[in-house]
């Protein structure tokens, strides 16, 4: 028996990259039959200074949005985390100038003292970075009392510099009902360390119904792991926040994937192992945060809801919940929809989406295009779809510039890459520079490296060294190296241990090893439940399988006479078609069963094809069968043929056949010739009755 891994060859990707190359925009738009414009992550008019909002505010633990209004729902404005120095925003009031006339109009109602106006020319000049020119307005206000100017007073101190003279004006601001003030207080004291005061003042604003508050209290809570966090989160998704609708629909995922009854993952969706090029729907991925896998969580609980939140925040422009939903969509069996997400998440920057696009084009048969998408992931430092390229062009035969891509891979934190150049170097015989890559691999963690590392070693005799590499592939979850231990411990005859081995594997599915545990337990004699594993193993494929499974079925009902006359054919019985099973897939026992069973209905043509098959296959039983097919309809001559190749490849009977043939024709000496080969080949039966023929020829010879 083979080991598994030793049969490991690199993904096979079909075409590949032609000379001609298409624009990526135009090949989305002909495979998928949609126009998708980019998002461009521009911020929403929220009264504040002319900052962009990014469309993740990813890489810090504590990302807040740095601005705040009474108008807007999402109050977007600067997405910088605590420490990046973006100061809060600035609250305009209820009147924002939108022309040079309402700027001079303001301008001379506030020279003339009044307050509404200070404050919102104040506002004005914050937004263009006129310090100096706001200072004297936002100050003139804020002794009248007005909250909005006191708040705007502490962005302009915070942007100088000045931060604990901010936080100050903030206090006054909050402690007269600003939710905007509140929420860049709380903000200056987590930035301090200040956790309890932070959380006082986020508090108060998230209460008031302020989103940009109600996220920083969100990311506080999650912060602490505290329960609290997806209600405020929830809070701020409800108002638009797509960040916290992001996240929202990150806990969401998180929470069904921890459901012990919700399956995660598409197993499909990945090229299997050995190929290192998983996308979304595969649990693992290169460069990809632990807590930002590339997919959504399973198909069922919640993720229908955090499928509407990455909808939400997908459609406001944030590129990682386009991934997402994308991810969703494809598992759900959409892929022109899926594709039309990708492409959006990809044009604006998200390289995993660009690799994810690229899958979904070659499995759509645009490997040309898939190939362009993969080149761009790759350059952006995507591991995996340096895989796939890798992969593309050995399977062309290039094998330098697939070396080359399997680094790149390996050099962007893909351990995929080191398996697969072993793979490459394995496929062209450099056994010692396979064995250091699968070393690699292996010492990484990847469990199918360490399984063809184990197949290595013990291909060159080295089984104790093969061992613990086995069972470490086995305890981290390979099937074929759960098999291969069973293989090794039946090689030593410890038939216990390997039993358990075999059981793991089938447990998973493996064919083989689902047939290996049926026929130890036939060996015991516990037929139902070796034919429950039987079935497993046939139905996966294994013609053995379905042999000895029909075997089992056929042991439990009487041999079918052929039909009374006038009666018609019965029908085949489950034990004759999983004999026909084995027999299509050319199992030689299982068309010769095939062909009695026919027989035995009176279907002579059907037992006559088997039994021919079977013959031509090399089988002496199938060839001895229709040699007494032929003859019984008088084709004695080539029943002959038949029944001289079955005897020269061991078949006692047919020599006996063949003898009386002989004897028959008065062909004496060639019937004593027969006789002695059928006592030679035996059965004792075959053996007597070849005896007393020889016996009587002789002496017809010499009477």
């Amino acid at each position: 028996m083979v080991f598994m891994g030793d049969r490991a060859t690199l993904l096979e990707t079909g075409r590949f990259v032609q000379r001609r190359v298409h624009r990526p925009d135009s090949v989305m738009n002909e495979a998928f039959g949609v126009a998708a414009g980019e998002n461009s992550e521009t911020a929403e008019n929220t009264g504040i200074i002319g900052t962009t909002e990014t469309a993740e505010t990813a890489g810090c633990a504590a990302t807040v949005e740095s601005t705040e209004s009474t108008e807007s729902a999402e109050g977007a404005g600067s997405a910088g985390s605590i420490g990046a120095g973006e100061g809060p925003g600035v609250q305009e009031t209820s009147e924002s100038p939108e022309s040079a006339e309402s700027e001079e109009r303001h301008r001379r109602a506030a020279d003339a003292g009044d307050t509404t106006s200070m404050s919102v020319l104040g506002a004005l000049l914050l937004r263009r970075g006129d310090l100096d020119g706001a200072e004297p307005y936002l100050r003139g206000a804020t002794a009248d009392g007005d909250r909005a100017a006191a708040n705007n007073l502490g962005v302009l101190l915070h942007q100088r510099g000045y931060t604990d003279d901010a936080a100050g004006w903030w206090r006054i601001a909050a402690v007269a009902g600003s939710a905007a003030a509140a929420h860049a207080l709380g903000r200056h004291y987590r930035e301090r360390g200040d956790e309890p005061g932070a959380e006082y003042w986020l508090r108060q604003s998230a209460e008031q119904g302020h989103a940009l508050g109600a996220y920083a209290l969100a990311d506080l809570l999650e912060h602490r792991s505290d329960v609290g966090a997806e209600r405020w989160l929830r809070a701020a998704a409800e108002q638009g926040h797509r960040e916290a609708a992001y996240r929202l629909a990150r806990m969401l995922d998180r929470n069904a994937a921890d459901d012990p009854h919700d399956a995660f993952g598409r197993p499909g969706l990945s090229p299997g192992p050995g190929a290192g090029t998983e996308r979304p729907g595969a649990v693992g991925r290169s460069g990809a945060r632990k807590d930002d896998g590339p997919v959504a969580g399973p198909a069922t609980g919640r993720v229908g809801e955090a499928e509407q939140w990455y909808r939400q925040a997908a459609a406001r422009g944030h590129r990682r919940a386009a991934l997402h939903l994308g991810a969703i969509l494809e598992q759900r069996g959409e892929p022109k929809e899926a594709g039309r997400w990708y492409l959006i998440s990809a044009k604006a920057g998200e390289a995993r989406a660009a690799c994810a696009l690229g899958f979904l084009l070659r499995d759509a048969g645009d490997e040309e295009s898939a190939a362009v998408w993969w080149l761009r992931a790759a350059q952006d430092g995507d591991g995996n779809a340096a895989n796939a390229l890798g992969a593309l062009h050995a399977a062309r035969g290039e094998q330098q510039t697939a070396e080359r891509w399997y680094r790149a891979a390996m050099d962007a934190g893909d351990v995929n890459g080191a398996y697969n150049l072993g793979l490459l170097c394995a496929a062209q015989d450099r056994t010692p520079q396979a064995e250091q890559w699968y070393r690699r691999a292996a010492y990484a963690g990847h469990r199918e490296a360490a399984n063809a590392l184990a197949v290595l070693l013990l291909q060159a005799g080295d089984a104790t060294g093969a061992e613990p590499w086995f069972s470490k592939a086995a305890e981290a979850g390979s099937v074929d190296a759960a098999f291969n231990l069973g293989i090794l411990y039946a090689g030593r005859d410890e038939d216990r241990t390997a039993l358990v081995w075999y059981e793991r594997a089938a447990a998973a599915g493996h064919t083989e090893a689902a047939l290996q545990v049926g026929m130890a337990l036939l060996h015991h004699g516990e037929e139902q439940e070796a034919e429950r594993h039987l079935r497993c193993a046939a139905g996966g494929g294994s013609a053995e399988a379905a042999f000895r499974l029909a075997g089992v079925l056929d042991s439990r009902q009487p041999l079918p006479g052929p039909p009374a006359l006038g009666e018609p054919m019965p029908e085949k019985t489950e034990c004759e078609e999983w004999y026909e099973r084995a027999a299509e897939q050319g199992h030689r026992r299982a068309q010769v069963r095939v062909g009695m069973l026919a027989a035995a209905r009176g279907d002579v043509d059907s037992a006559a094809r088997w039994y021919r098959e079977a013959a031509e296959s090399g089988s002496r039983n199938g060839a001895f069968n229709l040699g007494l097919l032929l003859a019984r309809e008088g084709s004695e001559r080539e029943a002959a043929l038949w029944w001289s190749r079955a005897a020269n490849d061991g078949h006692g009977r047919a020599a006996l056949r063949l003898a009386l043939l002989a004897a028959r024709r008065g062909e004496l000496t060639e019937g004593q010739r027969w006789c002695a080969r059928a006592v030679e080949l035996g059965p004792a039966e075959v053996a007597e009755r070849a005896a007393r023929l020889r016996e009587a020829l002789h002496q017809e010879l010499t009477a």
